[in-house]
C-alpha cells in the first residue's frame, strides 16, 4: 500500500472512530465514551483506537468537533441561502427545530451539545473549554443575524440581538428535553409557537 493509500485509509478509520464516538456521546455523554466500547462496536482493538488520538482527553475533543461539523451540515447549511437577516434566522431555527427532533442516525441521543454543556458546566479542562468555545460561536452566529435582521427592520428597532440569542438557545435547550425525556408528541408545535411569539409570524408556509 502506498503511503498516500495509507494515509487515506488511517483519516478514513479515524471518521469512522468519530462517527461512532458522536453517537455514543449523544447518549452516554462524553465521559461514557470509552476505547473499549468503541473498539468493540468498531471490531477494532483498543489500541488501533487509541492510536488515532492518544488519550481519552484527545478523543472527546475529536468527538465534539466532529459533532460540531455536523450540527453545521444539518442546522446552517440547509439556511446558508436564505437571505440574510430574519429569512435566514427563521430558516436556521426552522433547521434547529427539525434536528432536535429527528436527528436521531447521527444524534440518537439527542443535542450532543445539550448534554455535553450539563455534564461539564461544573467541571475545567479542555473539554469543558471547548464545549464553552463551539458553544459561543453559535451563539455568535445567532447573535448576527439577529442584529442584521433589526438593521433591515425586520424586528423592532430596539430589540437586544443577545437577547434574542439567549432565549433561542433556551427554546432549542427546552425543546431537546420535551424530545428526549417526555417523549412529547406536541414538542416541535410548541417551539415553533414560542418561534413565533419571539421573531414574529412565519411568512414562509411550511411543507406538510
Amino acid at each position: 500500500m502506498s503511503p498516500r493509500n495509507s494515509l487515506a485509509e488511517a483519516r478514513k478509520t479515524r471518521q469512522r472512530i468519530v462517527t461512532r464516538g458522536i453517537a455514543l456521546a449523544s447518549v452516554d455523554g462524553l465521559e461514557g465514551l470509552t476505547i473499549g466500547r468503541l473498539a468493540t462496536d468498531l471490531g477494532m482493538s483498543k489500541a488501533g483506537v487509541l492510536g488515532h488520538f492518544g488519550t481519552k482527553e484527545a478523543l472527546q475533543l475529536a468527538t465534539l468537533e466532529g459533532a460540531a461539523a455536523e450540527f453545521a451540515r444539518l442546522v446552517w447549511q440547509p439556511a446558508a441561502d436564505a437571505a440574510p437577516g430574519l429569512p435566514r434566522l427563521r430558516a436556521v431555527c426552522d433547521a434547529w427545530i427539525t434536528y432536535l427532533a429527528t436527528a436521531r442516525d447521527v444524534f440518537p441521543g439527542g443535542c450532543l451539545f445539550t448534554t455535553a454543556s450539563v455534564e461539564f458546566d461544573a467541571r475545567g479542562g479542555a473539554v469543558r473549554d471547548a464545549v464553552a468555545r463551539l458553544t459561543r460561536v453559535w451563539r455568535s452566529r445567532l447573535t448576527a443575524e439577529v442584529r442584521r435582521a433589526t438593521t433591515a427592520g425586520d424586528l423592532p428597532a430596539d430589540t437586544d440581538p443577545e437577547q434574542v440569542a439567549y432565549e433561542l438557545v433556551g427554546l432549542a435547550m427546552a425543546l431537546n428535553q420535551e424530545v428526549q425525556l417526555f417523549a412529547s408528541p406536541t414538542a416541535t408545535d410548541r417551539a415553533r409557537r414560542a418561534l413565533d411569539r419571539l421573531l414574529g409570524p412565519d411568512p414562509t408556509p411550511r411543507a406538510g
